[in-house]
């Protein structure tokens, strides 16, 4: 596991570096809002390439607006600071630049993220993406409490049936959104890969691998996590749910290779993360030289069998841990 190891330390040294350079952001964040990473430093896996990946949510002002949402607790005039700020420490610490020019680094209200649910404009806001991956793979850069207040606001409207039927409660609307993010992060790759001339092809490649592993292991670990303790339970608790998103992807594998009463799902489970392993080795170079290698026929199969093989692993695991029951049931049909 030295790759995985090498990755969390590093992943914690970023952190802790951003963290020093960020606290007037922090004091003018307070007990407002909060700044979360998701994306490789979400996942405690960034290399020495990996960029950042932010979003920044406000508490509710109790406010309605316009549009009937409760607006953010976070001004603009302060919210345009800790922009500033985290857009400078980035540069301090010799990041790469934030994507599409600082497009994708917004500010939301907890109510943007959950009054959109099941509605169009979850998508095309993309507060689908943001409170899916709050959910999946994220973790506090600044406003550490404020984010856990966050969290149990999100996670609410999913249990909101919880009450009448704790004792068998399928968590089956997160499960259907976690479902649907996957099969986005799918038809988002189709759509939007390009398989001519050469260079583009293996840009292609190079995402699909990454596709197959990084964004699978992100939406189905969490299924993982949940399955296993409905089998354990014959019911899934807010509790439950918040345990399991305090734990990265990575860790969700490790937590359930520990279970005692789990034990039979073990070795397809090692076998998950040792694939993974070789997968953040294969990727723990700049962009530029795995394009090179994925350009290389002999090696882009090589990979491309890596990824259905860890497919073929994740299925075999939801099995396991599933047995058939009403929550298995649900995802599969």
């Amino acid at each position: 596991m030295g790759e995985l190891i090498d990755r969390r330390e590093l992943s914690k040294k970023r952190i802790k570096e951003l963290r020093d350079l960020l606290k007037e952001a922090e004091q003018l964040a307070g007990s407002k809002a909060c700044v979360y990473a998701t994306g490789s430093l979400g996942r405690f896996e960034a290399s020495s390439h990996s960029d950042l990946d932010l979003f920044i949510v406000g508490k509710s002002t109790g406010r309605k607006g316009a549009d009937g949402r409760e607006g953010s607790q976070l001004n603009r005039l302060d919210e345009i600071c800790i922009k500033a700020d985290l857009i400078e420490a980035a540069r301090k610490l010799s990041l790469p630049e934030f994507s599409g020019e600082g497009r994708y680094l917004i500010h939301y209200s907890i109510d943007d993220l959950i009054k959109t649910l099941g509605k169009p404009e979850d998508d095309v806001t993309n507060t689908f993406t943001a409170r899916l991956l709050l959910l999946l793979e994220s973790y506090p850069l600044l406003g550490r409490e404020v984010y856990d207040d966050i969290l149990r606001e999100v996670i609410a409207p999913y249990w909101r049936d919880y009450e009448d039927h704790k004792n068998n409660f399928v968590p089956a609307f997160l499960a259907n959104d976690i479902l649907r993010l996957w099969r986005t992060f799918c038809v988002n790759y189709e759509a939007g890969t390009e398989r001519i001339p050469e260079d583009k092809k293996a840009k292609g490649k190079l995402k699909n691998y990454k596709l197959k592993h990084s964004r699978m292991l992100t939406c189905y670990s969490a299924l993982l996590y949940l399955l296993a303790t409905f089998a354990r339970h014959q019911t899934v608790s807010p509790a439950d749910v918040l345990e399991m998103i305090h734990q990265t992807p990575t860790g969700r594998l490790e937590w359930l290779i520990k279970q005692q009463d789990l034990q039979g799902a073990r070795p397809t489970i090692e076998a998950l993360l040792g694939q993974y392993e070789k997968f953040l080795e294969t990727t723990n170079a700049p962009e530029a030289d795995l394009l090179l290698k994925f350009e290389d026929k002999d090696a882009s199969r090589e990979f491309m069998e890596a990824s259905y093989k860890f497919g073929d692993l994740m299925f075999e695991a939801l099995n396991c841990l599933g047995g058939s029951n009403r929550f298995h049931r649900l995802l599969v049909v």
